[in-house]
């Protein structure tokens, strides 16, 4: 199933803050598939729990790779309090998972088969633009939704001065 591109120029209908969640995994040797393969499917199936529980706030969520040894996901966040919410709560998977993680690293069976990171952004409403061409919603307007260009104003500095309920002049 694929995404119709919407023509023409769009921006992304972000109201308030965007919270962008990086995190990912590097596979630091090819070998140890024992290691790094459950990190992979960890974080499919945590995107599973959370797709399945919207209230839990992911808005959306983009696979990547960066080489052959890094992938990583971009998420968007409806807050940086349900990111701490879902990261937190000893219901949900990742919760679970980071326990095994901090076992085997205090037991020092964690030999740097595979290597973990994520960074967190809070972009300020007026502290973030975007523009899409010819493309379907995607990134930023997938999780926020997709406007014409001319709801945020025809220039970046128009679309960075844009104001929740403010219109465009």
């Amino acid at each position: 199933m694929f995404a119709k591109p919407v023509r023409g120029r769009t921006t992304a209908d972000v109201e308030g803050d965007a919270v962008v969640l990086l995190i990912g995994m590097r596979i630091n040797h090819f070998w140890a598939v024992h290691q790094w393969l459950p990190v992979q499917l960890s974080m499919l199936r945590m995107l599973r729990e959370l797709r399945r529980d919207p209230d839990r706030g992911l808005l959306g969520h983009v696979l990547l790779t960066a080489s052959p040894r890094t992938y990583y996901v971009v998420q968007y966040w409806e807050s940086k309090e349900k990111l701490y919410a879902y990261a937190t709560s000893p219901d949900m998977f990742h919760h679970r998972v980071w326990a095994i993680i901090n076992r085997k690293e205090r037991a020092g069976k964690v030999r740097g088969h595979v290597g973990l990171w994520h960074e967190t952004y809070v972009a300020p409403e007026g502290s973030y633009e975007s523009i899409y061409f010819d493309m379907p919603a995607f990134g930023l307007a997938g999780a926020h939704g997709q406007v014409p260009l001319a709801a945020r104003g025809r220039y970046a500095k128009d679309r960075f001065a844009h104001r929740s309920g403010e219109a465009v002049k």
